[in-house]
């Protein structure tokens, strides 16, 4: 018996639907076929245990020996050992057979799993990182162990809100969002705020292709103009954007009470003050101003 939370054995099918299947619908649950006798399993089990350990929750690791449960064996077909199965929602969904080496194992995991942040890594710089490159579910799963530790933990809140709000779940961004406290994060929480109002916005308007045909029957057409630019925004199509805003601004500067002007500071927010596009785009905001 493991004193990890992050393995357990298995002992009957009762077991294995709990503990394997219940499971993977949470986080990846992966299955160790192993015997007494076989010395490969031996061999394998403390590298699944270790890597099990870094992923900190993120992912289980299961054992089934399979001198004593037979109608696991025969239900999933196991006919050689070590036999390692990745369970996801339910179902095995990857997995390999025979002794392999840790940097296959990680290979095999990595399309299921968010990679753990590196040993001494902060991890809100590596959720900021993976967030940046798109990767909102690895960044996600890096948030939900911090946020475990300090679930006041503002920083991490925020973020944590705008990879909701990437996944379509604006209602639970929100929700997270309230839990934020104080004004430390302050700037961070407007552009929180702003994605979601972008995103809110942009589900309720015509789609791109019907945005640009109207503005290309013409150019100066406002209410296209903008509305293309929030679906730019949505989109995280940030420079084409500030410059539709910008022209718009330009051109009529009190176009639906000044929204153009209202829209720019709150890209200005998302982005924050250090982004290379903020800084231009101010530049050039305040010359049309003055």
């Amino acid at each position: 018996m493991s004193d990890s939370p992050y393995i357990v054995d298995i002992a009957g099918s009762a077991s294995f639907e709990q503990l394997v299947i219940e499971n993977s619908f949470q986080q990846p649950v992966l299955v160790d076929f192993w015997a007494e006798w076989c010395a490969p399993c031996k061999a394998l089990m403390p590298l699944l245990a270790k890597i099990t350990e870094e992923y900190q929750g993120e992912l289980l690791l299961a054992k089934v020996n399979c001198d004593i449960e037979q109608d696991i064996v025969a239900r999933f077909g196991i006919r050689s050992l070590p036999t390692v199965v990745l369970f996801k929602e339910g179902k095995p969904v990857d997995g390999f057979t025979g002794a392999q080496p840790e940097s296959a194992i990680r290979e095999m995991l990595k399309p299921h799993v968010a990679e753990p942040a590196p040993a001494g890594a902060d991890p809100m710089e590596a959720a900021q990182a993976l967030f940046s490159e798109g990767r909102f579910a690895d960044a996600e799963a890096v948030l939900k162990v911090l946020l475990t530790e300090n679930n006041e933990h503002a920083a991490a809140l925020i973020l944590y809100a705008r990879c909701l709000a990437e996944r379509g779940e604006l209602d639970e961004a929100e929700a997270v969002l309230g839990a934020v406290k104080g004004d430390e994060h302050k700037q961070a929480l407007a552009g929180a705020r702003a994605q979601l109002t972008f995103l809110r916005q942009a589900s309720a308007l015509p789609d791109v292709a019907s945005l640009k045909t109207r503005l290309g029957q013409n150019a100066e057409d406002d209410e296209a103009c903008y509305q293309l630019a929030v679906q730019q925004l949505a989109r995280q199509h940030y420079e084409p954007a500030l410059d539709a805003l910008l022209a718009l601004f330009i051109r009529n500067r009190n176009y639906a009470d000044g929204l153009p002007h209202k829209t720019l500071l709150q890209v200005f927010d998302l982005l924050g003050n250090d982004h290379p596009l903020v800084t231009a785009y101010r530049r050039k905001l305040y010359q049309a101003i003055y």
